[in-house]
């Protein structure tokens, strides 16, 4: 079954109709069969960018909607990990979010990742090499 890991920022296009990234994001995910994963971090990440009034609701809405997976790496065994990616990302930069999706797509060996920082994604490598795929630019 086809994967795709989600990043932050489409979730916040996928709501918000007046963002640059809405109609893109709509478009490819509409048709898109497959599972959908993400991670806690990203869930936070996006909990901030909504709002404090109707956003978190929509949100769990479209996440359970979705039926999106989502993964933790805050447990302190793995936080070394995501630490070490931020730092060899330092300059482009990287965040924790974003380090968690690259430490997701490493565990569940899955190349694409729905996300709108093409700058960033298009960078980061797995600690084993490998790059990640831009589902919105295929």
């Amino acid at each position: 079954m086809n994967t795709w890991l989600v990043d932050t920022g489409p979730l916040i296009a996928y709501l918000d109709a007046s963002h640059d990234g809405h109609a893109e994001v709509v478009a490819k995910v509409e048709p898109f069969v497959g599972r959908l994963a993400t991670t806690s971090a990203v869930v936070t990440d996006a909990m901030h960018f909504v709002g404090h009034t109707t956003g978190p609701r929509l949100l769990v809405d479209l996440l359970t909607a979705w039926d999106v997976d989502v993964y933790d790496f805050s447990e302190p065994a793995g936080l070394p990990d995501a630490v070490a990616l931020i730092e060899r990302y330092a300059n482009v930069p990287m965040d924790f979010a974003d380090a968690t999706l690259v430490l997701l797509a490493e565990a569940l060996q899955v190349e694409d990742v729905l996300t709108l920082d093409r700058r960033g994604f298009s960078t980061y490598r797995t600690r084993t090499g490998r790059g990640l795929q831009l589902v919105l630019d295929h």
